[in-house]
């Protein structure tokens, strides 16, 4: 492909989404695939796409980010978000936040108007204050049935760890610049303890990206793939040649063997080639790259 090539895809979680649930996992990533496309036809960075994209999965309920967050042990969201430009390598990532509505705008602003990296709390929230983004009401985030759920956790009416959502929301972009960037943005884990953080703001380990090589977006069980590093494990391979695909592979298989967890990853190099694999039951995914008339996308890829 040439260098004009742009191309994004994103992801909507991996785990064992219900059958009735898949529509409208597929349909917000469809959605957020095109927004995200729609910035990188109009000659938009990369950063800009992956904020896009994930802004409009924050926004929809089906998902475990943003409004649709899944409830902390303490009955309450916690909000983690990170961002990477593959042309800088700067990063800017936020965990624990409860009063912003779109995580990963924040984790933009400390990429873009700070000298840190990650940001986490109450002094994140002063920082979205200081930068103009809006603090909301932290009830205004929660959704019937995340209140639903929080309520059959506290009458022990839940069943296996499996059949909580993993919906961690994240993209990777390709502009017509040949830069790169990727991006996650979560609620994390049900009735997690307070002040948890997983995978998904940590660069390198939920997400990563490089204009000289690719970018990668993970999801699943954050604790899992801290042990490993999965993002980098995929970036590597990528360095090493391997394809997309075969990268994303070689991800899950070391997953696997090194700590028996399971994901999904979702991969772009920088050619604009796209690699998808998961272990989990489903990935709820789409993307869309130059020469194709429409985003394509579902909630099952290639499983390993």
């Amino acid at each position: 492909m040439g260098r004009s090539t742009v191309a994004i895809v994103v992801h909507g979680g991996a785990w064992s989404i219900p059958p009735e649930a898949r529509e409208p996992h597929a349909r917000g990533c469809l959605a957020a695939a095109e927004r995200g496309f729609a910035v990188l036809e109009a000659a938009g960075s990369a950063v800009e796409a992956v904020v896009t994209a994930i802004e409009l999965l924050e926004d929809d309920p089906t998902f475990d980010a943003g409004r649709g967050s899944v409830l902390s042990a303490e009955g309450r969201v916690q909000l983690d978000a990170g961002l990477m430009d593959g042309r800088t390598l700067h990063v800017g990532a936020v965990a624990g936040v409860h009063r912003v509505a779109h995580p990963i705008r924040l984790a933009r602003a400390v990429l873009e108007r700070s000298s840190h990296h990650l940001l986490v709390g109450e002094g994140a929230e002063r920082f979205a204050h200081a930068q103009g983004i809006p603090l909301v009401d932290p009830d205004s985030l929660i959704v019937d049935r995340e209140r639903q759920r929080y309520a059959d956790f506290l009458a022990g009416r839940l069943g296996a760890a499996d059949d909580f959502a993993h919906d961690t929301v994240g993209a990777v972009a390709l502009d017509a610049g040949g830069q790169l960037a990727a991006g996650n943005s979560t609620g994390g884990v049900a009735f997690s303890l307070p002040g948890r953080v997983g995978d998904a703001p940590v660069p390198g380990v939920g997400y990563v990206a490089d204009s000289r090589t690719g970018g990668v977006a993970c999801t699943g069980w954050g604790e899992q793939i801290l042990r490993v590093g999965l993002a980098t494990r995929a970036l590597v391979a990528m360095e090493r040649g391997a394809a997309a695909q075969d990268a994303a592979a070689e991800a899950l298989e070391v997953l696997e063997r090194a700590v028996q967890g399971r994901a999904g990853l979702i991969v772009l190099d920088r050619r604009g080639e796209v690699g998808l694999a998961h272990s989990t039951l489903c990935l709820a995914h789409a993307y869309r790259r130059s020469g194709m008339p429409e985003a394509v996308g579902g909630t099952e890829a290639v499983r390993r």
